[in-house]
């Protein structure tokens, strides 16, 4: 058969066959202009960071800009409301921020959100700072630890280096350095208002989807490069923490962290001083290891650490040793003066609450000495048990008792060998006076000796 008829022969399924050739050729092109029909609706990350600066909001961070630009978003948008935190924590965003490799907007909201300490100079690391109305910024004054000397020293050069910090991030921003310098050394905080008419912020917004307007046809610097923002009309994609994030920034609150540590202190005495019971000491455990990682991400003293050990275990020896309260009162003082101590100051704002101080001084101190009073009383007590259990009991005469002739005593659910100086016969009650190996003594019982709980019934 020639080719012509095989032509003629098939000449119904040509055309489909052509039909289907030409889309399998158009498919690449398809392919490849999809992105930038997505890319004709821009979209930007949002993530929210509420409470303290620490390690965990700084993974968070990090981790936030290698997603956004991972994904092509067109900025990475922070809402921010923070009292403060770590400086160590603050410096690696503000380096993160500075080198991020797309737009940054930091947005302090809502509404009676601040941005006080270290949340200052995240806000002025963004390529564009941005506030609601009713906000704060401000108040980035490092904490000085008390002191005189050396510590004076240390808290001036401290001050001096976060001076230059500050104003380093304001020039690089061309924002107020004045003002940053200002919010360093003399604590000063102002309103979203004052903010913008100091050009401390760019854009005052009262939701995101005008700070994206506002934003919109502004020009900043990305990796050294100035480009547009085209942001009008954006989507929003909000990125949540992940668990070990959230967890991390949980135990990140130094009150928190504070009361793990007591209760775990707690915990451990009480099974020691009660062994046996196990649920004081697997939770004490667990609090203790809670505490633990908590110490990762607070800057945490040593001394004050210690502090708190010794005037635990002060207040232990009180129990024990007779001290007339010397103990017990250096024992209350080292834990106060331990607890205060406990977060190094010249790191970070963050403190612990004095009430709570106040209160777990309190606690600890009531629940170890009365749980060693209980502890002491039982161990001082008059036995119960055991052969010296049985003096002083009550028993029934079942044999008749005589001198020189033993009998048999019925007391505590046993049949026991009695004898006596004076005869007692059956049904007659008897009192113990002495155990002689497998042999009682007896006496016999008045009605007034006989105490409720201790007659023997038959």
């Amino acid at each position: 058969m020639t080719f012509a008829a095989h032509i003629a022969r098939y000449r119904w399924w040509v055309g489909p066959a052509v039909c289907a050739l030409m889309v399998l050729l158009a498919l690449p092109a398809v392919r490849a202009q999809t992105p930038h029909a997505v890319a004709a609706t821009p979209w930007v990350e949002l993530i929210k960071v509420e409470g303290t600066i620490n390690p965990a909001v700084n993974d968070y961070i990090e981790s936030s800009l290698a997603d956004a630009c991972g994904r092509g978003a067109a900025a990475l948008v922070i809402e921010l409301d923070t009292p403060g935190g770590l400086l160590s924590s603050t410096q690696r965003i503000v380096r993160n921020l500075m080198n991020a490799p797309l737009p940054v907007i930091v947005y302090v909201a809502p509404t009676g959100a601040t941005a006080a300490s270290a949340g200052t100079f995240i806000t002025e690391a963004g390529n564009i700072a941005a506030m609601a109305p009713g906000t704060t910024i401000g108040a980035a004054h490092p904490v000085e630890m008390t002191g005189s000397g050396m510590q004076g020293e240390v808290s001036k050069k401290i001050e001096n280096f976060t001076t230059s910090f500050a104003r380093g991030i304001a020039h690089e921003r061309g924002r107020n350095q004045q003002w940053m310098e200002a919010a360093v050394r003399q604590s000063a905080a102002i309103g979203d208002d004052e903010a913008l008419e100091k050009h401390v912020i760019d854009i005052v917004a009262p939701d995101l989807k005008n700070l994206l307007m506002q934003a919109s046809g502004r020009t900043v610097k990305v990796a050294g490069k100035s480009v547009v923002l085209q942001l009008d009309g954006a989507l929003v994609t909000p990125r949540e923490m992940s668990t070990g994030q959230n967890l991390l920034n949980t135990l990140a609150d130094p009150d928190l962290m504070y009361l793990f540590l007591i209760g775990g202190l707690l915990g451990i005495y009480f099974e020691f001083a009660h062994p046996g019971v196990f649920l004081p000491g697997v939770a004490g455990v667990i609090c203790l290891v809670l505490a633990l990682t908590s110490f990762q991400v607070l800057p945490i003293n040593l001394s004050g650490l210690l502090l708190i050990l010794l005037g635990v275990a002060l207040l232990m020896l009180e129990v024990y040793v007779t001290t007339f309260g010397v103990f017990g009162i250096g024992g209350i003082i080292a834990f106060v003066l331990g607890s205060l101590f406990l977060i190094n100051t010249g790191e970070t704002n963050l403190t612990i609450n004095r009430g709570i101080i106040a209160g777990a001084a309190a606690v600890l101190s009531a629940a170890i000495l009365g749980l060693g009073f209980l502890v002491i009383r039982d161990r001082r007590g008059a036995a119960t048990t055991g052969r010296e259990g049985l003096i002083g009991m009550i028993g029934e005469v079942r044999d008749p008792i005589a001198p020189g002739a033993p009998g048999n005593l019925f007391v505590h659910g046993e049949i026991w060998r009695a004898i006596s100086s004076e005869p007692l016969a059956p049904g007659m009650r008897a009192e113990i006076t002495e155990v002689r190996g497998l042999e009682l003594r007896v006496r016999p019982a008045g009605q007034n000796r006989i105490e409720a709980g201790k007659s023997s019934s038959v």
